[in-house]
């Protein structure tokens, strides 16, 4: 132990003293006549100390007055001081008894260890084990900002500590008689873990803006954002369809890498429902997977039931001469069509067409390759019914890719593929249903680039081979059919940059010519099945593509030329993007005779032009835009307009125009639809009359929400509204969505939340049904890491 004396003379008990100091002191057997102490450099200052670490440290005792005696005890009095590692205690007397390294402190205490700080009257401490009681303490934990009152805490070691007749509560306290936080939590015991990160609270009760909750026997929760067992909040809500929702879910945190939770569901119309998810992690492989199971569903007087499971895994590919080696699988049932409209809200149902794949993958040097089976559950509805895709059982692959090969990139696939459908939605092909079948698909791309600053030109030469193999004979009677189409292209571009001055800044502006011609010769493809093929949109990225569809099944006959010029403005420092504008156009020299099923040849010489740009010039402000326009017509076939405004965190705004012609119609018909989101202080928007405050500061309302309305329809479609609330130490929410696309009846749903900051959430989550309308959405209060404790060093 170090002693240091200040306000006069050192009396000469103080010599004495140093012979019975701290056994386990780290200068106990220092020799007066040794070299000083000195500073040892480290790269970071440790934010724990071991009790290995914490013992070897030196104690430090500082203050006004000294007595004592020998081996028994030392007395300070005046600004008392005792430091040792994460551990300093201030008072006005302090007592140390080195026998048990008990440490007696009183009146005006104050006790920080590692950041937490407490203060009272009246502290007994054994030092080094940080075993002892603490009377009337007032208390502030470092890790989350929470603070509170207590009768008593009991320390049991340097992580465990109890409080008795304890409060608790995150909200910033403000100076001012009768000073009620706007929540709280009362105990009759507060157990706290720092090493686990939970404290559990018995006959806990929590007061909110007035309002008292019943005593509850028991309630844990975390210390800071790691995961522990036990329940988690409730979510409530209510639905137009399912009633009065309650769901309580139970969180077990099983280890590290592995977890699982409990979805109990109260749904009033419907029933019980039962969720489980189970996640692991692993060096090799990860993978989830959720059931739910309701046994008895009121409205639909069945057993309804969902599963989904998600698993992918890497294999050591040195025992089968393989570069990489993996496999995986993803499965998505349930148990009827109308379970979609039904459970809308289940996380893991994204889609009407459920996928169940499993698939082994390899790489070889240049080759790579696939092996698969891949089906849809497509959940039918008579109001808005769908065209299933094809399953897939099996499909094997065969990629080859080397790059400069004596100066050719050279590029092959191969495709074998068993495709089925239920043959009561098979598409029409011919004037009867397609049928069944298997295909073989091959295609070798050979091309030579010359590359450059300046440009570039890159001829092509593409053959597209497929054979089919069907179950039923087509409308001529044939039960196999190939194809064989050659294609060559010519792709070429050139790069000029200047230095510019344009709006009072200086930009480094680029103009980026390019032509792209393509020729294929017309093979009569009529008669092929169509089981993965689409035309493409018209887009910049399509237009200089060789192919006009998507998929293996057609290969359009070709001979155009597309032209088109791109500029950018470039930030010169840095070479970041701010600007982007191009303009192409596809020329064609003879017709396209090769169509889908039900399609006409395309007669046009000159193409639709397509106008887009990009404009980025802060972070605050970006508009993006696409036109199609159409030379025959002279109108637009497509716009697409998106403007947004971000000036600040927690203020967004997105408005978006777009309209798509549909060329069965009259020319003025089409899709147009107009989309508003937003998250936005209330107060800025109603000019002061709920507050004029900064962004973080408590007690400010937000708006927040989506529209889409559809001008064709004159009708709202899916949208949500809400606002949401942040007082510093809780969040309110309230959100109302209303789901139309694809129901003949809208289905509508009310959530809420209140979120205790450092404490949990009661109520539905909304956050992550704001998160996937809103572009541009950030949660408010979102979760930080944990503060240093040298943040709180005295």
């Amino acid at each position: 132990m170090k002693l240091r004396w200040r306000g006069g003379a050192l009396p000469s008990m103080a010599l004495s003293l140093l012979l019975f100091l701290h056994a386990r002191s780290a200068l106990a057997q220092t020799s007066w006549t040794e070299a000083p102490l000195t500073l040892r450099r480290t790269a970071q200052l440790p934010e724990t100390l071991t009790p290995a670490e914490r013992g070897a440290r030196p104690s430090l005792v500082d203050g006004e007055r000294l007595s004592g005696r020998p081996d028994l005890e030392v007395m300070v009095q005046g600004d008392a001081s005792l430091r040792r590692g994460d551990l300093h205690i201030t008072a006005d007397r302090l007592q140390y008894q080195p026998p048990g390294d008990l440490a007696t402190a009183t009146g005006n205490v104050h006790l920080n260890q590692a950041g937490n700080v407490y203060e009272g009257p009246e502290l007994h401490l054994k030092v080094e084990s940080f075993e002892g009681f603490f009377n009337h303490v007032h208390y502030t934990l470092l890790a989350t900002g929470a603070h509170g009152e207590a009768e008593r805490i009991d320390f049991v070691d340097p992580n465990v500590s109890v409080a008795r007749h304890a409060t608790y509560t995150t909200c910033l306290r403000e100076n001012y008689a009768g000073w009620v936080p706007p929540w709280m939590l009362s105990a009759l015991t507060l157990t706290t873990d720092s090493e686990t990160s939970l404290a559990t609270a018995t006959d806990a009760q929590i007061s909110f803006l007035g309002l008292t909750t019943p005593a509850i026997p028991s309630v844990s929760f975390p210390l800071n954002n790691a995961r522990q067992s036990g329940l988690l909040p409730p979510v409530i809500g209510f639905d137009s369809t399912n009633g009065f929702e309650y769901l309580q879910p139970y969180y077990w945190n099983i280890a590290p890498n592995r977890d699982a939770t409990l979805y109990p569901e109260i749904l009033s119309n419907r029933g019980v429902n039962v969720g489980s998810e189970f996640r692991y992690l692993e060096k090799t492989y990860s993978g989830q997977i959720r059931v739910d199971e309701m046994p008895s569903d009121s409205l639909r007087d069945r057993n309804r039931w969902g599963l989904w499971a998600k698993h992918d895994q890497q294999f050591d590919p040195k025992p089968f001469g393989l570069d990489s080696l993996s496999t995986s699988f993803n499965i998505n049932r349930v148990s009827d069509d109308d379970y979609w409209r039904d459970f809308a809200h289940t996380p893991t149902l994204t889609s009407r067409q459920l996928t169940n794949e499993a698939d082994l993958n390899w790489r070889k040097g240049d080759w790579s390759g696939q092996a698969r089976t891949l089906s849809y559950q497509t959940l039918q509805y008579a109001a808005s019914p769908i065209t299933p895709s094809y399953n897939r059982v099996p499909q094997v692959t065969a990629n080859y890719n080397h790059y400069d090969w004596h100066g050719l990139d050279v590029s092959g696939t191969l495709d074998y593929t068993r495709f089925q459908v239920d043959p009561t939605y098979a598409p029409t092909l011919n004037g009867i249903a397609q049928p069944n079948g298997e295909r073989m698909v091959g295609n070798l791309q050979i091309s030579r680039p010359w590359v450059a600053p300046g440009g570039f030109v890159i001829p092509k030469l593409l053959l597209h081979t497929a054979s089919y193999q069907l179950a039923s004979p087509l409308a001529d009677g044939r039960t196999s059919i190939t194809s064989v189409v050659p294609t060559v292209s010519l792709d070429s571009g050139l790069v000029f940059e200047r230095d510019a001055n344009l709006f009072g800044s200086a930009w480094r502006q680029t103009l980026e010519p390019r032509a792209f011609y393509v020729h294929t010769p017309y093979r009569d493809q009529s008669q092929l099945p169509v089981y993965d093929t689409a035309a493409n949109d018209v887009s910049f990225a399509t237009l200089y593509t060789e192919n006009a569809f998507s998929g293996n099944d057609r290969v359009s006959d070709t001979d155009t030329l597309t032209t088109g010029v791109t500029t950018r403005l470039l930030d010169p420092t840095t070479g970041a993007e701010q600007a982007r504008f191009g303009i192409a156009q596809r020329f064609r020299f003879s017709d396209q005779n090769v169509t889908l099923p039900g399609g006409t040849a395309v007669t046009d010489r000159a193409g639709d032009f397509i106008f887009g740009g990009q404009v980025h010039w802060s972070p605050k402000w970006s508009v993006d835009g696409l036109a199609q326009y159409n030379m025959d017509t002279g109108k637009t076939t497509r716009d697409a307009l998106t403007l947004r405004y971000t000036p600040a965190p927690y203020h967004t705004l997105t408005a978006a125009f777009r309209y798509q012609a549909d060329s069965t119609a009259t020319a003025n018909d089409g899709t147009k639809t107009v989309d508003l989101n937003w998250q936005w202080p209330l107060s800025e928007l109603t000019r002061g009359l709920f507050g004029d405050r900064q962004a973080t500061d408590p007690g400010r309302w937000y708006a927040v929400g989506r529209l889409s309305y559809s001008l064709h329809d004159r009708a709202m479609s899916d949208s949500l509204i809400g606002a949401e609330y942040n007082a510093c130490c809780w969040v309110g929410r309230v959100v109302l969505e209303r789901l139309v696309s694809g129901r003949a009846t809208p289905d509508t749903r009310l959530m809420f939340q209140i979120q205790f900051n450092g404490f949990g959430n009661i109520g539905s989550n909304p956050t992550s049904t704001l998160l996937q309308n809103i572009q541009g959405y950030q949660p408010l209060n979102q979760a930080v890491p944990a503060p240093s404790r040298f943040t709180n060093y005295d």
